[in-house]
This record gives structure tokens, C-alpha cells and sequence, in this order.
């Protein structure tokens, strides 16, 4: 499995979404079942799943699908 492909599992599972859903519109705004709960339980299974540990600005700003892409590939996570 690819790493882009465990992201979007993650994505689905933890937010109950679609493969087509996750774009550039999807966000923490825009998501109703994407509440704090969910942003810590996405959080933490990216976590478990690339073995990496967020700080807490990137946790903050971890607002959109897009935004989680570019944080992990600054920390070296090609998606």
C-alpha cells in the first residue's frame, strides 16, 4: 500500500468519506463529523501509521486534506 493510499484510508475510516470526497474542499469547515474528537483520533492514526509525531502547530493547522499532505511532506512523507 502506498503511502497516499494509507492516507486516504485513514481519511475515510476516521471520517466516514468517500475516496471521491477527499480534495482540496475538504476540511475541518466543511466536514460536519470532522470535530475535535475526530481531528485527534485522525491525528493520532497518521501518527501510528507513518510512526511520526506531530508538534502541535501542525496539529493546529492540520484544518484540510491538502494542508495534512503538505505537513507530511514537510516531514519527509511523500504522498
Amino acid at each position: 500500500m502506498s503511502n497516499l493510499e494509507k492516507y486516504n484510508e485513514i481519511f475515510m475510516r476516521v471520517l466516514n468519506a468517500k475516496k471521491e470526497q477527499l480534495d482540496d474542499t475538504f476540511t475541518f469547515q466543511s466536514v460536519p463529523q470532522w470535530d475535535s474528537v475526530a481531528h485527534l483520533s485522525l491525528i493520532s492514526e497518521l501518527e501510528d501509521a507513518f510512526d511520526i509525531m506531530f508538534d502541535s502547530e501542525d496539529i493546529l493547522h492540520f484544518g484540510s486534506y491538502e494542508n495534512g499532505k503538505a505537513i507530511l511532506g514537510r516531514m519527509g512523507i511523500e504522498l
